[in-house]
């Protein structure tokens, strides 16, 4: 471990950083749509939305209506008032991070808008953690979501195309998970967060996320269990994001390589949130509120009771666009890890 850390510093080998107290996850909550309430998760979500639409005119203003609601959900189960919040950390899938920009206006919090892709509520947890560790805040929110709809819009096809899935796609969560985070009260802490670097592989198949992911998701774990001397086994759980079906392979194939067996510990939120044959969802589920809402309503749950003592929180992103997809450019993965413990 690093000599900073034994003196008192947070900063641990290349990329680490280990809170001595962690902030804690005082309140959160999770909001999906049908097709994810009909999935094995279903009863663990805080609100399963019947219309995709939300009661909108569009599928953008629908996301936007999802963050609303989990927003104004996860302060309630805070116990604090929202303008106590000092800094929200929030981010979609969608252009200008149109989703958040409308969804969060009426909550009058201070705003840093985020896109980490898929991985984006690993970076506003990481970047919502240092701000309450650093005391720049007493309270801050984070807060990702995805919808259907508008991904395929933006980055697929419309939905009356009607077009075919190879079986190595994923299927974009309509979701949204939002937590609050405070220095006291709670159970549960983030106790340290490895940021991921960008990794590209040269993949330009934007049908197969998860092959594009999995190697950022190497990437980061072997780094976060070199930067605090760990070992997998020492992890209840190494949960990625939306790695799918066809991303745990390469993922536990790369982490062989490197000297790692993770293939017991290892778990996907996008295998978890849907039965891919029931479902037809493919190789799983993916998007911003795919880790967002299963790390809300599934694993958050699991640490508080004390069931898992602590688990890397791996959210993995792709990071193209429709601009540079249709440039010809590579997929390049990110991926973010968040040590959650229970306390």
């Amino acid at each position: 471990m690093d000599d900073r850390m034994q003196s008192g510093g947070q900063q641990v080998g290349k990329a680490s950083i280990q809170f001595k107290e962690g902030p804690r996850i005082i309140g959160a909550a999770s909001v999906v749509g049908q097709k994810e309430g009909e999935g094995p998760l279903g009863s663990f979500f805080d609100v399963i939305e019947p219309d995709p639409m939300l009661g909108c005119d569009n599928w953008e203003e629908a996301e936007s209506a999802l963050q609303k609601e989990a927003a104004d959900l996860a302060i309630e189960h805070s116990g604090i008032v929202r303008n106590q919040i000092r800094y929200l950390f929030a981010g979609d899938l969608l252009g200008q991070l149109i989703a958040t920009s409308f969804g969060t206006v009426d909550l009058e919090i201070p705003l840093f808008g985020l896109y980490g892709a898929c991985s984006t509520m690993g970076e506003a947890l990481c970047l919502g953690a240092m701000a309450v560790d650093a005391g720049y805040a007493d309270y801050v929110m984070s807060m990702a979501s995805s919808h259907f709809a508008s991904a395929e819009k933006q980055f697929r096809f419309p939905l009356e195309y009607g077009n075919q899935r190879p079986l190595s796609t994923t299927w974009t969560v309509t979701g949204c998970g939002s937590f609050v985070l405070g220095k006291k009260g709670g159970n549960v802490r983030v106790a340290g967060i490895t940021p991921g670097k960008i990794v590209d592989m040269g993949l330009k198949d934007s049908m197969n996320m998860g092959a594009c992911m999995a190697p950022a998701a190497s990437d980061t774990i072997c780094r976060h269990l070199e930067d605090f001397g760990r070992r997998p086994e020492e992890y209840d759980k190494i949960i990625t994001g939306d790695l799918g079906e066809v991303g745990h392979t390469i993922l536990v194939d790369f982490m062989k390589s490197n000297g790692y067996d993770i293939n017991s510990l290892h778990m996907d939120c996008g295998m978890e949130i849907f039965d891919n044959e029931s479902q037809d969802t493919h190789s799983g589920g993916s998007g911003c509120g795919c880790s967002a809402v299963v790390l809300a309503g599934y694993i958050l749950p699991k640490l508080q009771s004390g069931e898992w003592k602590r688990v890397l929180f791996v959210p993995t992103g792709a990071l193209l666009s429709s601009t540079s997809y249709n440039e010809g450019q590579s997929v390049p993965g990110i991926a973010h890890g968040v040590v959650l413990e229970h306390c």
